[in-house]
């Protein structure tokens, strides 16, 4: 018994660690293939002419390599998607925490839930076959493909992680500091703004940061709703295209393999990692910083 113990405590920190390897080499071996390709487009494109340009045409005979068309156009849709899915993720945890009875939040809680299963596809038509048609009712100059809708439907999609982490942060403030606040005469709302969501703000900004990180890497939505025109634009009711959308219609093109037209999809690869990248960071340091400890 003693020695089938000790190999068992032997052998699963061994192959836990293997799991744990494979994630950082999966990682690694991405990072690596994303920075050899890219070195072979900045042999050709000198990297401030990549990062200042202003025209987007590659594929054109007369091409252009300034990608600053595709990152106005993907922070346009992260803009507009923040705007939606702040506001309501928010509501609907402080809803979910210090208000709705448990009967309730155990039925609410999963509905919202279910948002985040719905395959992305289905976001896009949704985006280009219902909300499109309601912005042009609306506003008659919107154009077919469109930042604005794109952006709503993103927002729409990212609600169940904003408002699922937002709400698991406050509900593990301690409920001592809760009914400190009431004995002291506040008001339920007044707990919720005043005493939980700065108790919780760590995990409620990680939850924003995280949420809008996922919007910046939206693909399918964003190919079908907000067009593939890559102009320097900041009106949302014209078509733009965005750095995922872009990697999706070059890699299924007729793009020549090797040629500086293909090496293109590993530099704005590597341009959207590192905004991510960035974003990720930046929850990690705010997460440490506003951490409280109870």
């Amino acid at each position: 018994m003693k020695k089938k113990m000790l190999s068992s405590d032997v052998l699963i920190p061994k192959i836990l660690a293997f799991f744990a390897g494979i994630s950082v080499l999966t990682t690694v071996g991405i990072v690596f293939v994303l920075v050899f390709e890219s070195i072979g487009f900045f042999r050709e494109i000198p990297i401030w002419d990549f990062i200042s340009g202003t025209k987007w045409t590659p594929l054109f005979s007369d091409p252009e390599f300034g990608v600053l068309p595709l990152i106005t156009g993907t922070l346009l849709v992260t803009v507009i998607a923040s705007i939606v899915a702040i506001p309501i993720g928010l509501g609907s945890a402080i809803y979910l925490s210090e208000y709705a009875q448990p009967k309730v939040r155990n039925v609410v809680k999963p509905i919202l839930e279910i948002l985040a299963g719905i395959p992305t596809i289905v976001y896009g038509f949704f985006a280009l076959t219902f909300v499109t048609p309601v912005l042009k009712f609306i506003i008659p100059q919107t154009e077919i493909f469109n930042a604005l809708s794109a952006g709503i439907v993103v927002g729409i999609m990212i609600i169940p992680i904003i408002s699922s982490m937002s709400e698991d942060a406050m509900v593990a403030v301690p409920a001592s500091l809760r009914n400190g606040a009431y004995a002291l005469g506040s008001t339920k709302l007044e707990v919720a703004i005043k005493i939980v969501a700065p108790a919780a703000l760590s995990g409620i900004i990680a939850s924003f940061v995280l949420g809008l990180s996922r919007a910046i890497g939206e693909t399918m939505i964003v190919t079908l709703a907000a067009g593939n025109l890559a102009h320097l634009s900041f009106n949302p009711l014209e078509s733009i295209q965005t750095l995922t959308a872009y990697i999706v219609s070059v890699s299924s093109g007729d793009t020549r393999y090797g040629s500086i037209e293909y090496l293109t999809i590993y530099a704005v690869g590597i341009t959207l990692f590192v905004m991510t990248l960035v974003m990720n960071i930046l929850a990690g340091y705010i997460s440490r910083k506003f951490r409280e400890e109870y």
